[in-house]
């Protein structure tokens, strides 16, 4: 005599799919607004050196980048074999930097202007000429935070 009986042929519930377009579409909105882009296409090759003391830039949206290099191979044509500067997504002059500084400056919030690093990545081949003339124009340009880019040392 009991109260429940079994049924004994009936088949578990099928699981609902039409809440899956919904997960979906929102693992795709996340991945759309989390992931960052490269901002720059490199048109020139830099070979960064290495170093054993290294310290991380914090606040990646305060760092501008100058990119020292020999043009790569698509653009030789273009531009030579020599030793160029790139600020950006393109081919620059170093007359060209402290309008560069300024377009950073008005995408950042004015309070952290003066904690605006301009990181130097430099192809380990290019010679101290070129350095020199960009930290002259970065200091005459009244950007003193400068930073050296570079891989760590692999310990052998």
């Amino acid at each position: 005599m009991s109260k429940f009986s079994d049924k004994g042929g009936k088949e578990p519930p099928k699981v609902s799919t039409a809440s899956l377009p919904d997960i979906v579409f929102m693992l795709l909105f996340f991945f759309m607004v989390t992931t960052v882009l490269r901002d720059a296409e490199l048109k020139v090759a830099v070979q960064v050196p290495q170093a054993t003391e290294l310290a991380k830039l914090e606040q990646k949206s305060l760092v501008h980048y100058l990119y020292v290099g020999r043009p790569t191979k698509k653009f030789q044509s273009l531009y030579g074999t020599r030793p160029t500067l790139q600020l950006g997504d393109k081919i620059s002059e170093i007359n060209d930097i402290p309008i560069f500084i300024e377009k950073h400056k008005i995408k950042v919030n004015e309070s952290q202007h003066g904690r605006i690093t301009s990181s130097l990545r430099v192809d380990g081949d290019v010679t101290m000429g070129i350095v020199q003339d960009i930290k002259t124009k970065l200091r005459k340009s009244n950007q003193l935070r400068v930073n050296y880019s570079a891989k760590p040392k692999v310990q052998n």
